[in-house]
């Protein structure tokens, strides 16, 4: 299976992705943030679970506020929890998208590069069958395999069979 359509997807297609995704970045860009690795790796996470924790917690704070602390503020909270379930349905639909086109793109790929891998082993078989042509291809193709070492030297006398 390649794609849906026998002749692939038509420009226009996705050409109005293209635009439909950049303006969704253009209006979601100002109320986005971008978290350093070490701040995604050490930060408290929200999940399925924590949510009614969170939901409850909120719901003490304004009925029984004597135990907010008087640095926390409670419609911030508030608004903040606003703002995290208007985001997630979002990032569930941005998921199931980028989900969608990282097994379509390879898959597609994966066939492209078995195909052209059976190109080169029998361009690989005529250089060796001395087929007029065969060799320079081959030569050619080969680069993609050789080994380069850590000290950024190649090996061009040893290529990789496989990767």
């Amino acid at each position: 299976m390649a794609t849906k359509t026998p002749t692939g997807i038509p420009e226009p297609v996705i050409n109005e992705a293209t635009q439909l995704l950049n303006n969704a970045l253009t209006v979601l860009k100002p109320y986005l943030i971008a978290l350093r690795p070490m701040e995604r790796r050490d930060i408290s996470k929200m999940s399925d679970k924590t949510l009614p924790f969170v939901e409850k917690t909120i719901a003490y704070c304004e009925s029984t506020p004597q135990f907010a602390p008087a640095f926390m503020n409670v419609e911030q909270l508030n608004t903040d929890f606003e703002v995290y379930n208007q985001l997630i349905p979002l990032l569930r639909l941005s998921r199931q998208l980028t989900s969608s086109l990282d097994d379509t793109s390879m898959k597609i790929g994966s066939g492209c590069f078995n195909n052209a891998l059976t190109y080169y082993n029998l361009t690989k078989l005529g250089s060796r069958m001395d087929v007029p042509g065969a060799k320079t291809i081959y030569d050619d193709l080969r680069k993609r395999f050789y080994r380069t070492y850590t000290n950024g030297e190649k090996d061009t006398e040893n290529p990789k069979t496989e990767e």
